[in-house]
């Protein structure tokens, strides 16, 4: 099946030349279930997207759908700002004994607003508040948001120069094997933290990502995280780990950072802990830490309980028995072995990535773009990334069936033959 797109009309004269997702999958979208979006002329599209890691539990979960309509239909709380109500109530508590005691994390619970950069702008004002210094060290090819704040530690050039104005008080470093192993792992952070010439203001916190998803799928290794939280330690600076995308089961356990066996001091989440693709996010931190003034950060749309609402019946569903993450696992290592095969036929293409998160790229950079629009042709919604866009990205609901997943992975393999 190859699917013609149709004229897109009012989108493209009325709508702000700003769209992106939309021009690489020029269709108009009507209904979706589980894995799979429908057109509004009955084409039907496996994804492998799931709204930039937004839908881990896929379109329409039924068991949250449920729990949604039967809290609209009593008249539930939707707009609360931070107000104490029961739906609020039964989140932070579902998500104190579902999440946080069996891992033994003694995080306190914020609500900083709906979006993913909210959080990281409240980590990075909070970390500033704590330690009084002004510094933060990001890594080379970070995303952590579209905000000012967040862009300043973000590294893609595109997306920094989007700002209009100076981009401050951030400073990169390379993320792991940046140099392919030829560098001792901080050798540069450590000299420059330690030099009283660097012209490195002593930072107040170090953001990172254990796998970095806009910057091409870059996967830290665990040993490498550990040695991080170390340095932190020693150097008196706050380790903030964003794990909007690769939060809420999307690298096998619940936070990205337990394979590593770390408590970061702070930890930002959003897209999947509403669990149904709507706005929540959270900033969690050490109670130590928890120096705010009341009000000091705050936003209208922080209490969206609808989103408290399919959070707690999400976590209730797939997070109180363990077996979410061995699924996962499981799924990853099916699209472990297909990659495989494929790049043992295409000697030009590499791969990496951990649970349902995985990335392939070609040493011809404009091959990833070809892929994801010959996929697209066929019925599978894929995304590149990367700052040259080089990078196929594969990131399927956590949800998603083994035959569902090898459909995909079989459109996949035919692409990468056709684009050769």
């Amino acid at each position: 099946m190859t699917i013609t797109p149709p004229a897109l009309s009012v989108f493209e004269t009325l709508e702000s030349e700003v769209r992106s997702y939309c021009r690489g999958w020029p269709a108009v979208f009507d209904r979706a279930q589980g894995a799979r979006l429908t057109d509004e002329d009955g084409h039907s599209y496996l994804d492998f997207f799931a709204g930039a890691g937004s839908l881990n539990y896929g379109h329409n979960n039924p068991v949250l759908k449920r729990a949604l309509i039967d809290y609209i239909e009593r008249d539930g709380i939707t707009h609360g700002l931070d107000m104490a109500t029961t739906a609020k109530r039964a989140f932070l508590e579902t998500f104190q004994n579902v999440i946080l005691r069996p891992r033994d994390l003694p995080y306190k619970v914020m609500f900083p607003g709906p979006t993913g950069t909210n959080a990281v702008e409240s980590a990075l004002k909070l970390a500033r508040k704590v330690k009084g210094r002004e510094a933060v060290v990001s890594f080379t090819n970070a995303f952590h948001g579209m905000s000012l704040g967040s862009l300043a530690v973000t590294g893609n050039a595109f997306k920094r120069a989007g700002a209009g104005i100076p981009l401050v008080h951030g400073t990169p470093m390379p993320f792991d094997n940046y140099f392919d192993g030829t560098v001792p792992d901080f050798l540069w952070f450590e000299r420059l933290l330690e030099d009283q010439g660097s012209g490195l203001n002593k930072p107040a916190a170090v953001i990172v990502e254990t796998v970095q998803g806009e910057g091409g799928i870059n996967v830290a290794r665990a040993e490498w995280l550990r040695a991080l939280q170390d340095l932190c330690h020693r150097q008196d600076m706050l380790l903030i780990v964003d794990d909007i995308q690769m939060g809420c089961g999307r690298t096998g356990g619940f936070f990205s950072f337990e394979e590593a066996g770390m408590t970061p001091d702070i930890v930002t989440l959003s897209k999947s802990i509403s669990g149904y693709g709507l706005p929540m996010s959270l900033c969690l931190f050490k109670p130590e830490l928890d120096i705010w003034e009341p009000g000091e950060h705050n936003g209208t749309f922080r209490g969206n309980n609808p989103a408290f609402v399919t959070a707690a019946a999400a976590l209730q569903a797939y997070w109180a028995d363990g077996q979410m993450e061995k699924q996962t696992l499981a799924r990853g290592e099916q699209v472990e072995q297909t990659l495989l095969a494929i790049c043992a036929e295409e000697a030009t293409a590499s791969f990496r990535g951990r649970g349902l998160v995985w990335g392939m790229e070609f040493e011809d950079k404009a091959r990833a773009s070809a892929v994801c629009a010959r996929a697209f042709e066929l019925g599978l919604l894929l995304e590149t990334s990367g700052p040259q866009s080089e990078v196929v990205k594969l990131l399927p609901p956590l949800t998603i069936t083994p035959e569902e997943l090898d459909e995909g992975l079989r459109t996949l393999a035919r692409c990468v033959r056709e684009t050769a």
